[in-house]
């Protein structure tokens, strides 16, 4: 075949998430070749087969690159291959469920809240700790020599510069962006998907659960 003397790139993210059991290469990889006949042969190709279980159940198992190639190399014994992504990846099995738009909107009120509760708790709780009240009211004496009765300009500024300090230390209101670097609650989140991926892809790995070359399973099915 004369696909067999092709150089073709892959390229996989480090997680990925299907909707359908059946997983061919396509589904997974981004590929690249000269030849324009080679990249949808290779789309077909079959990586694995997730079983159905629990509907509520996610299916995950770690893929190595070198079962990639295993299997591209049974169709296309002298193909060239030239990984540019992950060498290990998760693929991720999860059924389509998609709730009711009152399902979603009691969601994010249920979330809204929560939020607002534990921020509003937090910030009560810093306040009483450094005996805010008495800081400004001491302030406000020694600065005007007036008595204060709670409520001045120092809490009025305090409050307004509360708001302003965490819409700009969250670079995000709304739908709205204040720059284009990413918000600390995204980097955290990356941070925080990493830390999972790696310790998913290491212990798939030391149990010799880790869909490699050289399996015991050579239909590329997964049971879970």
């Amino acid at each position: 075949m004369a696909a067999n003397s092709e150089t073709v790139y892959i390229k996989a993210d480090r997680n990925v998430e299907v909707t359908k059991p059946d997983v061919t290469l396509g589904d997974v990889l981004t590929m690249e070749c000269s030849n324009p006949s080679v990249v949808p042969k290779l789309n077909t190709l079959k990586l694995l087969k997730f079983h159905h279980t629990d509907k509520k159940s996610q299916n995950r198992v770690a893929v190595s690159i070198l079962k990639v190639i295993e299997i591209i190399h049974e169709q296309f014994p002298n193909m060239d291959i030239q990984n540019l992504g992950e060498q290990d990846f998760i693929v991720t099995y999860e059924q389509q469920q998609t709730a009711g738009g009152l399902a979603h909107a009691l969601k994010a009120a249920s979330v809204i809240v929560i939020t607002f509760i534990g921020a509003a708790f937090s910030i009560m709780a810093f306040n009483n700790d450094v005996d805010t009240v008495k800081l400004f009211s001491q302030i406000y004496k020694l600065v005007t020599g007036q008595k204060s009765n709670g409520f001045t300009i120092l809490e009025l500024t305090y409050c307004i510069g509360l708001i302003i300090g965490i819409l700009i230390f969250f670079n995000h209101f709304g739908k709205k962006k204040f720059t284009v670097d990413p918000t600390p609650m995204e980097v955290e989140m990356r941070l925080y998907e990493n830390d999972i991926q790696t310790t998913l892809i290491e212990t798939y790995s030391r149990k010799g659960k880790e869909q490699d070359v050289g399996s015991t399973n050579p239909s590329g099915t997964h049971r879970t």
